[in-house]
């Protein structure tokens, strides 16, 4: 479903949901009137760059669907690295899912779900992606395709979008290949081994990211101590103080 301006293309996914829609639906947009990230945090909507949410039904037992957000973000990532073949920048994942170039954020995630009037659960995968734009904020660096010299918009960006993450849906298979979804993620993963610090709307936490667990939850050293992280935003640490979060 292609469409122009929309408040966002998530919305739009989650009211073909209701109206009684099986699933496996893309939604762009041109822009976004009510784009939004995590947290509620405003997610700046420009023509140029691709908003795109797949609407999935039912994807899997409600034990398992807590591990979406990781594939969506290796999804994601196996959708931007042909782009980045023949480019020297660095291309990783932030946990859980944002994409991040040399540190700046390129791509955000975001799910939502909703359970149906009929029972079915709705589980929409929400993805803006900087191909012509990116916003300033010093405290969350973001580029785009643009400016690390790659020409690329939606139209050539979307179908490997839909490639990459039909793959990685087809591998986690529900939930039961996770193992290998986990295995992978970590190859692509940004700031393993190092400091990082997570912040919390209680608090935060700083420690060694290790590892993550079968459920998708960061693993961090504390002072010797394993910690599970199950959500926050993750910043890492240089000598120069905290690098990134969003």
């Amino acid at each position: 479903m292609a469409l122009g301006e929309v408040a966002s293309t998530s919305a739009s996914a989650l009211e073909a949901a209701r109206a009684g829609d099986a699933g496996n639906l893309w939604v762009t947009a041109q822009s976004q009137s009510a784009g939004k990230g995590r947290r509620g945090r405003p997610w700046i909507s420009q023509p140029g760059n691709l908003y795109a949410s797949l609407l999935l039904i039912d994807p899997s037992s409600i034990s398992r669907v807590g591990t979406l957000p990781l594939v969506a973000g290796l999804g994601v990532h196996r959708a931007l690295r042909g782009f980045f073949a023949n480019s020297p920048q660095a291309l990783a994942i932030k946990w859980p899912n944002d994409l991040l170039v040399d540190g700046r954020k390129i791509c955000g995630i975001l799910l939502e779900s909703e359970t149906l009037a009929d029972g079915r659960l709705a589980v929409v995968i929400g993805c803006g992606i900087n191909c012509a734009t990116h916003p300033e904020n010093p405290l969350y660096p973001a580029t785009d395709l643009a400016e690390c010299g790659i020409d690329a918009g939606p139209e050539e960006l979307f179908p490997a979008l839909a490639t990459g993450m039909a793959r990685v849906l087809a591998d986690w298979n529900g939930g039961s290949g996770f193992a290998g979804i986990r295995e992978d993620w970590l190859l692509a993963a940004g700031g393993k081994g190092g400091a990082v610090t997570v912040k919390r709307q209680d608090g935060e936490t700083e420690g060694i990211f290790e590892d993550i667990d079968r459920d998708g939850y960061l693993l961090l050293n504390v002072a010797g101590e394993r910690r599970r992280i199950s959500a926050g935003d993750l910043f890492f640490s240089t000598a120069e103080g905290r690098a990134y979060g969003g």
